[in-house]
C-alpha cells in the first residue's frame, strides 16, 4: 500500500475515458471548474459577511 505510480494513474485515466467517452470529459471538466469557482466565491462572501458581523458591536440595551 504505497504511493500511486504512473501505471496506476494511466489505468485510472483509461477507465475514465472508456466510461465517459472522450467527448464528455472536457464538458465535465468545465462543469467541475465552474462549480469550484462558485464554491470559492460563496465561501469568500460568507467569510466577508462573518468578518463584517464580528466588527459591528451588539446593540446596547436601554438603561432601566
Amino acid at each position: 500500500m504505497g504511493t500511486l505510480s504512473v501505471w496506476h494513474l494511466a489505468i485510472v485515466v483509461g477507465v475514465v475515458v472508456l466510461l465517459f467517452g472522450s467527448k464528455k470529459l472536457p464538458e465535465a471538466a468545465r462543469s467541475l471548474g465552474k462549480s469550484a469557482r462558485i464554491l470559492k466565491s460563496e465561501a469568500a462572501a460568507m467569510k466577508a459577511e462573518n468578518d463584517k458581523a464580528e466588527e459591528t458591536p451588539p446593540p446596547s440595551r436601554p438603561a432601566p
